[in-house]
């Protein structure tokens, strides 16, 4: 009888194991759309925040916590979501995930003051912290073989670097057309759609056997660690470097990571194997991804501040404005990258890419105040759009190769957490620098003219755009400076690992 129920167990996990072969594109298709809802918001709610600021009523200290929120919750609460995905599985992790996100999605779209609507994002993040490993997980055990892997994390890779230049287009749209709200209620059709893929194209939820020893002390130190950095981040860009909670928080949050290190080398069960991150290519990636979210939160931020502010882009032109970039990405990753992956090393292409991504920041130096987007704007963003797609995929591919199955959860999480702690970084540091450069640009050129004269507001202007201009120089060479480690840490040859049969957690 034992022997008949093992052989019935066997035969149906293969079935399962077949069924889930046969399905894997349409298993990519749910899962790009759940990574699309996580990235749109990253920046589809940033264009309707004046809108909704009228709305709500709310002051401008209070706005940036509408996108801090979503940031604190999602970035500190990503590695634990990546366990529980590990833990429980991955399609229930995705499934609750999407539940609710959608709901917090529907109570934010509602929202009568701005506490609700904080409160909202905040448990986006909360949920898409669940959502956003579970789906770089599933998408890794769901490929197995290196060549379409390579393809998949393509295609993948294009999609999360274009999400956020698509994510300003359709706010502009939603927010110019319809109301502020729906960028939050669109949240609601994307998780519907997802959740019926998921349903119907994932393979059946395997328990995996009960683990002992949770990873207590582990989990506080890096949930709080994590808080701690991304609110000292957001503090500084509020209140400046020096403010004692800007300086308590930065403290505090290194000193909690450096001591999440020392548990995880003791813990049973640790919340992030070591193993996971010192690998040198893995490791390498989750650095990659740390530099490429510095940098490319810059363009998207700057650029947005010089179609609007300087050249009066509506919210709809300007997100139009950055569709050429977003195209370049999908192509470059999901076709070129997809290729070029399975043949070229990871120690080239991310390079390549982080030098092209740098090539374009420098032509976006060049901007000026009469208006050149055909000239400058577009050449550059197109450059570094092909840039960010020759580093997207073979990182994300990188991150999670070769791990273990039971780690693939957190594997995964760990590169989504430095991708978003350095846009917060970045978003954070570019502010900063950024108000430094307009005051002293003022204080040197405003002396002796009329406020209120041409010659004041030209100057005012001016200041603005050198603003912009050096935030772009730093970002260039935060962009350079990844090349050269990308290219000193990353192993030679084209990464390869064991291929196993498809997980069906």
């Amino acid at each position: 009888m034992a022997i008949d129920t093992a052989r019935s167990s066997l035969v149906e996990s293969a079935s399962e194991s077949e069924r889930a072969y046969q399905r894997r594109w349409w298993v990519l298709a749910t899962l790009a759309l759940a990574q699309v809802m996580v990235v749109l918001d990253s920046t589809i709610v940033n264009i309707a925040l004046p809108t909704a600021q009228t709305d709500l009523g709310f002051s401008n200290a209070d706005r940036q916590w509408v996108v801090t929120g979503y940031a604190l919750a999602f970035g500190s609460l990503l590695l634990i979501g990546g366990r529980l995905a590990d833990f429980f599985g991955r399609k229930w992790a995705l499934l609750v995930g999407l539940t609710g996100f959608a709901l917090a999605s529907a109570v934010g779209g509602a929202a009568v003051n701005f506490g609700m609507l904080v409160t909202a994002r905040a448990v986006q993040g909360a949920f898409g912290a669940l959502l956003a490993p579970a789906v770089l997980a599933l998408l890794t055990t769901t490929f197995s073989d290196p060549k379409e892997r390579g393809k998949a994390f393509g295609i993948f890779g294009g999609i999360a670097g274009a999400g956020a230049s698509v994510g300003l287009l359709l706010g502009g749209f939603l927010t110019e057309y319809a109301s502020w709200r729906w960028t939050l209620y669109v949240n609601l059709i994307i998780a519907v759609a997802a959740f019926a893929g998921a349903m119907i194209f994932l393979p059946r939820h395997v328990r995996e056997e009960e683990r002992a020893g949770a990873d207590t002390w582990g989990t506080i130190s890096i949930t709080a660690g994590l808080f701690a950095v991304v609110y000292g981040f957001s503090n500084a860009d509020l209140h400046g470097w020096g403010a004692p909670l800007t300086v308590i928080s930065l403290v505090a949050g290194a000193l909690l990571l450096v001591a999440f290190v020392f548990i995880e080398q003791r813990a049973r069960n640790p919340i992030l194997p070591l193993r996971v991150a010192l690998d040198r290519n893995r490791g390498g990636a989750f650095l990659v991804m740390f530099l490429a979210g510095i940098g490319m939160f810059a363009v998207f931020l700057f650029l947005t501040y010089y179609l609007q502010a300087i050249l009066r882009y509506s919210a709809v032109k300007s997100g139009v404005a950055f569709l050429p970039m977003t195209g370049m990405i999908i192509v470059v990753a999901s076709l070129g990258s997809a290729v070029l992956v399975t043949r070229i090393s990871s120690r080239i292409l991310i390079p390549t890419g982080m030098v092209l991504a740098a090539a374009g920041l420098y032509l976006l130096t060049h901007i000026s105040l009469t208006g050149n987007y055909a000239s400058v704007v577009l050449p550059a963003t197109l450059i570094m759009g092909a840039g960010l797609g020759l580093v997207f995929a073979p990182a994300f591919n990188l991150a999670v190769l070769g791990v273990d199955s039971e780690d693939a959860g957190v594997a995964s999480a760990a590169v989504n957490v430095m991708q978003q702690i350095g846009g917060s970084v970045g978003t954070s540091l570019f502010n900063t620098i950024a108000g430094t450069v307009v005051t002293s640009y003022l204080t040197a050129h405003l002396a002796g003219l009329r406020p209120g004269s041409p010659q004041y507001l030209l100057t005012q202007a001016n200041a603005q755009l050198h603003s912009y201009t050096v935030a772009f120089w730093i970002a260039a060479a935060v962009f350079l400076g990844g090349a050269v480690i990308s290219a000193i840490v990353l192993r030679s040859g084209v990464a390869q690992a064991e291929s196993g049969p498809v997980s069906l957690h």
